[in-house]
């Protein structure tokens, strides 16, 4: 069956392992990349899958209202997976105007462009819109997140989220628009921007850098490797229920400092240095402000309606992801001095 497809952000780190999964999987899909190339959108992470001929680039921002009905009138998109979004929870408390602007705005222009495109034919169309467990707060030490917790959201990256969670929601009821949402935990895994506490403690480790841990370490994340988080989206993409939302979480919660002190042993092993050796360079630094104590995602509808799980062990994911940055050390150091964002010029100049 043919689709024409839009991938919002997806030159980023979930983004590039969906766009991949798509293009290699659905020889018959037109996978459509639609990426601002921010900091954090390197397109290096698809130089394996760009010359595909079921696979299109285009630059993108989805803050130009014009731009977006310009993309959507060039291509006629059958549905959209949008993920492009600011992500990052400090960078959200020291510039939260970005994250309104690309997260509310954004959404709600690519909204505007699928209601102007299909004008209520919504046969075999779908706006399906990624979003984070953060939406909903924190927990204690006891609970889960579901499907019916309310929202309350307490940094600018998690209210932004929020509030393009409920625009998609007010464009399913209010016009008809099929729509299906995801909240999903943290990710891990290859490609992600060395910002995030797993690269950024590799890398850290590896110089035999401070490993920066907010606090007392003490704040747990359920975590999930981003290959399951993109077969997670490939099944509600193709099963779920329009008008639902699915939790996708790792059920696999882990203090930070436990966390870091695991990586420690896998960096040791790795780099044949002696035990407790990468356990020196953890450094306690000031908390975050409004630090949320807790996450954790039942998944259980996902995997009950869509037979979906999360597939490595923990200790075997983080390994894969050791292995993946430390055979990857060229990639690591363009990102780290900005040589990544050249590839566009590189490929794409020119057009």
């Amino acid at each position: 069956m043919k689709r024409t497809i839009l991938i919002t952000g997806g030159a980023g780190f979930i983004g590039s392992h969906v766009v991949k999964r798509f293009v290699r999987k659905y020889s018959s899909y037109l996978i459509v990349n639609g990426d601002k190339l921010t900091y954090a959108g390197n397109l290096e992470n698809l130089t394996d899958i760009e010359k595909e001929k079921n696979y299109k680039f285009e630059k993108t921002d989805i803050i130009e209202k014009q731009a977006v009905l310009d993309l959507f009138e060039k291509y006629d998109f059958d549905a959209v997976i949008h993920l492009a979004a600011e992500s990052h929870v400090d960078r959200s408390i020291t510039d939260p105007d970005a994250f309104v602007f690309t997260n509310i705005i954004g959404t709600v222009n690519l909204l505007n462009a699928s209601l102007n495109k299909w004008k209520n034919d919504f046969e075999r169309k779908l706006f399906y819109h990624i979003s984070t467990d953060e939406v909903y707060g924190s927990l204690g030490k006891e609970g889960q997140f579901t499907e019916k917790t309310s929202y309350d959201p307490k940094s600018p990256y998690s209210a932004s989220k929020a509030s393009s969670d409920h625009m998609v929601r007010a464009y399913s009821h209010t016009f008809g628009l099929p729509a299906i949402i995801s909240n999903c935990s943290n990710n891990y895994g290859p490609n992600q921007f060395p910002e995030k506490l797993i690269p950024l403690a590799i890398n850290n480790i590896k110089n035999n850098k401070p490993i920066p841990v907010y606090g007392k370490g003490e704040n747990i994340r359920d975590w999930i490797y981003v290959e399951d988080h993109a077969s997670a989206i490939d099944l509600i993409f193709h099963g779920g229920k329009i008008g639902e939302t699915y939790n996708i979480g790792g059920n696999n919660e882990w203090k930070n400092l436990d966390l870091i002190l695991l990586l420690c042993r896998i960096m040791d092993k790795k780099l044949n240095r002696a035990a407790g050796t990468s356990e020196k360079l953890i450094t306690y630094v000031k908390d975050r402000p409004g630090h949320d104590l807790r996450y954790a995602i039942d998944s259980s509808k996902l995997q009950t309606e869509l037979g979906w799980s999360p597939i490595p062990e923990f200790a075997q994911g983080l390994e894969k992801t050791v292995d993946w940055y430390l055979a990857n050390t060229k990639w690591l150091e363009r990102i780290i001095s900005g040589d990544y964002s050249k590839y566009y010029d590189k490929m794409y100049s020119g057009r």
